[in-house]
Formats: C-alpha cells, sequence, structure tokens
C-alpha cells in the first residue's frame, strides 16, 4: 500500500503546523524586542506588558519571550524600526500593512513589488489611514466595512496571504469585511 504510511502524514501535518508557529514566534520575537528597547527593559510598562500578554496567549514559551526582552535591552541589538505601509486593494479596500524591519529601503521595495505584482499600488502617507482609528495597537475601521465580489474578493485574499508571507511583515489591517486583521 504505497503513500498510506500513517507516520508520513503525520510528518506532513506536524511540519506545516511548526512552519506556522515558528514564523508568529519569530514575528513576536521581534516586536518583544522593539517594544523592550523602547521600554529599556521594563516589563511593567504597559506596551510592553501588552506585548508579552499577546505572545503567551499564542503559546510563546518563556524562555523565548525572556531571550527576546534581553536583546532589546543589550548593546548588539540590531537598529529595528516599525513602519507603515498603506494602499488600495481590489474594490477601493483600504489596507494598512505594519512592518518592523532593520532595513527600510529593501523592505520598502519588497512590500512594493509585493502589491505590484497583485496589480496594488504602494500610496502616500496619509492616504488609507484616514479610514482607521488606532487603539491599543490595532486599527479598527471609521467607515462602514465593505462588502467585496467574487474577483475582488479572490484579489484580496491572495494579495493578503503574500502579505502575511513576508518575514517583516507584523500586521494588516483593511476595512473589507471579513479581512479587518490578518496575522499573530
Amino acid at each position: 500500500m504505497s503513500g498510506h504510511s500513517k507516520w508520513a502524514q503525520i510528518k506532513r501535518q506536524k511540519g506545516a503546523a511548526d512552519a506556522a508557529r515558528s514564523r508568529v514566534f519569530s514575528r513576536f520575537a521581534r516586536l518583544l524586542t522593539v517594544e523592550s528597547k523602547k521600554a529599556g527593559g521594563s516589563v511593567t510598562v504597559p506596551a510592553l506588558a501588552a506585548v508579552i500578554a499577546r505572545a503567551k496567549a499564542a503559546n510563546m514559551p518563556k524562555e523565548n519571550i525572556e531571550r527576546a526582552v534581553a536583546k532589546g535591552i543589550s548593546k548588539d541589538s540590531g537598529d529595528l524600526e516599525q513602519i507603515l505601509y498603506e494602499a488600495y486593494g481590489p474594490g477601493g479596500i483600504a489596507i494598512l500593512v505594519e512592518a518592523l524591519t532593520d532595513n527600510k529601503n529593501r523592505t520598502t521595495q519588497e512590500i512594493k513589488h509585493l502589491l505590484s505584482q497583485h496589480g496594488v499600488a504602494l500610496a502616500s502617507p496619509g492616504a488609507a489611514s484616514w479610514a482607521f482609528t488606532k487603539g491599543s495597537g490595532l486599527y479598527t475601521p471609521n467607515e462602514p466595512l465593505f462588502e467585496l465580489s467574487g474577483a475582488d474578493e479572490e484579489g484580496l485574499s491572495s494579495l493578503l496571504t503574500a502579505l502575511d508571507d513576508h518575514e517583516d511583515v507584523q500586521q494588516v489591517f483593511t476595512n473589507a469585511r471579513g479581512y479587518e486583521s490578518t496575522q499573530e
């Protein structure tokens, strides 16, 4: 019975689950490093405490959290900066992309390229952010959420998947119904 190995199936499923967890943990580690640097390593600062709580909710191991916090206050921590990219997607949907990077120019070009592959252009700062309100680190849409047609929904879904797969992207926000926030 070729191809019916139970272990092979378990191994594939476990590999996919482990890869997804790894992506989430690495994003949290980068975010923890930046927040730790801002807070000077004090875990009582609300922004850092909130990120730690979100990491714990995602089942990130305590050792990984402590390592990321320690890296933020160490001398050899990289200069990570947070960037907000704005765009309008299929059907006129506003898209905000939060990224965390050590090289702003590289990430900007990669995001531009990724958006152009899906027929979307990067917008100037403020062009799409007016449609959102920022609260507790998350953006919520101000306007009623848009419903998308079949082709636009398919295009938006593939764009959001591509953005989620990018290593520097932390979160993606849209004002499309069912796609309000992705990541973590």
